[in-house]
């Protein structure tokens, strides 16, 4: 019997991914960082407040039940493999059966460097987890997240992604639902460096849900990709996608979702969308959705619009007496609305609008 391949083996086979492998065809990692940043350990600092009612439990090593869920997560791809490989900082979560944690896990991510974060929500738990990506540091940022949500468990994740000018970043969350099981993902992104968030989602139980919501609000030259794989494994389970991006100056946005129906798999229904406004001649975003269905009886829809501000809204502001800048911020928190919305917690919601508000004031001020 063939020993297990190691992470060290996938990524020196694969390498650094290049603008010719099809999904990285929008941002050039080998341009953005020294490849000899894989080959020296670079733990990243992350900070963790957890809430009491669970261990989370930070060390060089996975616990035994950390190992057993890994080892049923395929590597997403060689930088998920160098992730889990060069002496990364290691965070297992794992929250019992029934219990409903109240307040948020959050880990805050603050230098350059690699991370291996395990999360385990048994039967019938839920858990709310705050992602934050600050801009401290040069080099590469990457972390592989796998997350296991069993039978009737709940996972929401809030990741929010300052921008990063020295820093490029990218994580891999790859997410494996069962039965009846839910993960909801709240995407709050102004880009970097280069920036690249990468979902892996596959829905293998019955009744299985995923939902990933987006606002993208980039300046100053950021880069920003979200790249998503969804996998209707097994029949009578949902998806949605929703991605909203402004994209000002000579920044860009790169959006690439694959939907897969397997064969079988009938009574899935799933819907992606992603729309862009772009604020200036040299901004750019790349919107890229796609399906492959292999069964028959599904509900599937994707579409993708790029364009800029509606010239007659802005008259009609205009023409009420508000001042331009005021008017194209009041459109853009219109267009972004839908997907900050989304957020069902109020204290989260605030925390994304503000985040919006930031980024879009920033933005604003560039172009005056």
């Amino acid at each position: 019997m063939n020993a297990p391949v190691s992470p060290l083996e996938i990524f020196r086979s694969l390498g650094i991914p290049s603008r010719r492998v099809e999904d990285w065809k929008y941002t050039d990692l080998r341009g953005a960082i020294d490849a000899e940043a894989f080959d020296r350990p670079n733990g990243l600092v992350v900070a963790v407040a957890k809430p009491g009612e669970i261990d989370v439990l930070i060390d060089d090593s996975l616990p035994d039940w950390a190992i057993r869920s890994v080892q049923r997560m395929p590597f997403a791809g060689a930088i998920d493999a160098a992730a889990r490989a060069f002496d990364p900082k290691i965070v297992a979560v794992r929250v019992p059966a029934g219990v409903e944690v109240k307040e948020p896990l959050r880990l805050e991510y603050q230098s350059a460097g690699a991370a291996q974060i395990v999360l385990l929500l048994e039967r019938g738990a839920s858990l709310t987890w705050f992602d934050v990506h600050r801009p401290q540091g040069d080099g590469l940022r990457n972390i592989s997240v796998s997350a296991f949500i069993e039978e009737g468990a709940c996972l929401t994740h809030f990741r929010q992604a300052q921008f990063a000018v020295e820093l490029a970043s990218v994580e891999t969350v790859s997410v494996v639902l069962g039965r009846k099981s839910t993960y909801r993902a709240h995407v709050l992104e102004s880009g970097g460096k280069l920036a690249r968030g990468e979902w892996n989602v596959v829905l293998d139980g019955e009744g299985a849900n995923a939902e990933i919501f987006g606002a993208t609000v980039l300046g100053h030259g950021a880069h920003a990709d979200v790249t998503t794989r969804i996998d209707h494994a097994i029949g009578n389970t949902s998806s949605r996608q929703l991605f909203k991006k402004v994209v000002a100056d000579h920044s860009r946005a790169v959006y690439q979702g694959k939907i897969t129906v397997r064969k079988d798999a009938n009574g899935s229904d799933s819907r992606q969308t992603a729309k862009a406004v772009l604020l200036g001649a040299r901004a750019e975003a790349d919107l890229k959705p796609e399906l492959e269905i292999l069964a028959d009886d599904v509900k599937c829809a994707h579409g993708a619009a790029i364009g800029d501000l509606d010239a007659d809204s802005l008259f009609y502001l205009r023409s009420r007496g508000i001042a331009p800048p005021e008017a194209r911020s009041l459109l853009l928190k219109a267009f972004l609305g839908e997907a900050v919305d989304a957020i069902e917690s109020d204290a989260l919601r605030a925390q994304a609008w503000q985040f919006v508000d930031d980024g879009l004031a920033n933005v604003m001020k560039a172009q005056s």
